[in-house]
């Protein structure tokens, strides 16, 4: 299954609740605001990114480069483009938006 975030995690609880319900097989990517789970070194996001170490997490990296948070974000997040979008939601279905 694809979860996709597109809210920010400062500002929902979307990502905190696909964390309580994705599986350890599911993939999550990060989208639009919901990019800003990536950030490196937030004490704000230091008992939610643990768990992506247990997943596949990926970043849409036009929503990264937009916020100007590239050099900014965790190593272990995969950063893709639209194509890479599109790959994921053919190779993981059902797909679940996470507002």
């Amino acid at each position: 299954m694809l979860h996709i975030i597109n809210q920010s995690p400062f500002n929902s609880h979307a990502l905190a609740d696909c964390l309580r319900f994705a599986a350890a097989t599911d993939v999550i990517l990060l989208i639009e605001d919901g990019v800003y789970a990536a950030l490196a070194d937030s004490p704000a996001l230091q008992f939610l990114q643990p768990q992506f170490a247990q997943r596949s997490v990926y970043a849409l990296q036009e929503d990264i480069l937009k916020r100007n948070i590239s050099n900014k974000t965790l190593v272990t997040i995969k950063t893709i483009d639209y194509a890479g979008f599109v790959d994921l939601t053919l190779a993981h279905f059902p797909t679940q938006t996470w507002s």
